[in-house]
């Protein structure tokens, strides 16, 4: 592990620039280093997740230019805080973490959530095999403006979900997922509404089949203080049911459509979402 992985602390970063706020994944589980790959390499997490966000248009590096470079430059989805891996995690410890900071989205585009963790998916990619069972992301819902969405565009990534549809019927994944306010009753408040709307949704990559009101967050804990998401887990939601397949794709995609439909019922504070793969399927 690099110096920069060993010294990396989630947080925020007062010299970044602030837009709709923290976009955070915690990816629980394990982490295979491929034998090839040099522990020590400079490669690390942050550098590859930096490469992969700029080969993709999707990193957000206007703020280290000045003048005329930073007007020339374009914006992107998120620009790059930190990142890093653990080989040996604890158990309640996530193996890798990865936080941005989200540019507000375009009216009629949700939070880049599922592009963020495919770029993660991406970068643990070229560091080993992940192997996971759960990820955890904190939604800045602070930075939607649900009443300038379009009336056709009220949940943009149902523009997607057809995404899903040529897929192995046996990919289908038993999950729980967990909504969790914080110190906010935001969730528990529209808990009710926020079940129904989900379920009304003309989508099969989730399809939910019971929830309940949870106080503390009964997924692992994510490796960040309290302050940094409006802490501890004390207002939560829990949903059963079956994921399209088990990927960070398609646990991105549901993670944006849970944040508009929260938004769309008021919810305003950051959200930590944990999809938890059923523990009673295989790998």
């Amino acid at each position: 592990m690099s110096e920069q992985q060993a010294a990396a602390q989630p947080g925020i970063d007062p010299a970044g620039h602030r837009t709709a706020g923290p976009m955070f994944a915690a990816f629980h589980g394990a982490l295979a280093p491929h034998p090839w790959r040099d522990p020590e390499s400079e490669h690390d997490a942050y550098q590859l997740f930096h490469q992969r966000s700029a080969a993709m248009g999707w990193l957000d590096d206007r703020s280290s230019a000045a003048g005329d470079e930073r007007a020339a430059k374009a914006p992107g989805l998120w620009a790059m805080n930190n990142a890093t891996y653990n080989n040996h995690p604890a158990d309640t410890e996530p193996f890798a973490w990865f936080q941005v900071e989200c540019s507000t989205p375009a009216s009629d585009r949700p939070l880049p959530v599922q592009p963020f963790l495919r770029c993660a998916e991406d970068t643990l990619a070229r560091i080993g095999t992940a192997h996971l069972s759960a990820v955890q992301i904190l939604l800045p819902l602070q930075g939607l403006a649900p009443a300038s969405r379009p009336h056709n565009a009220l949940i943009p990534s149902m523009e997607t979900c057809d995404w899903f549809a040529e897929r192995d019927p046996q990919a289908v994944t038993p999950v729980m997922i967990s909504i969790n306010s914080g110190r906010d009753t935001a969730i528990p408040t529209v808990a009710r509404q926020l079940t129904s709307r989900l379920g009304r949704l003309e989508q099969k990559v989730f399809l939910p089949s019971g929830s309940e009101s949870t106080g503390k967050d009964v997924t692992p804990p994510p490796p960040f203080a309290d302050e940094f998401r409006n802490g501890p887990p004390l207002h939560g939601l829990t949903l059963r049911g079956e994921l399209a397949e088990w990927s960070c794709d398609a646990v991105g995609w549901l993670a944006a459509t849970i944040a508009d439909s929260a938004a769309q019922l008021g919810v305003r504070t950051p959200l930590l979402l944990s999809v938890v793969r059923d523990r009673r399927t295989g790998e």
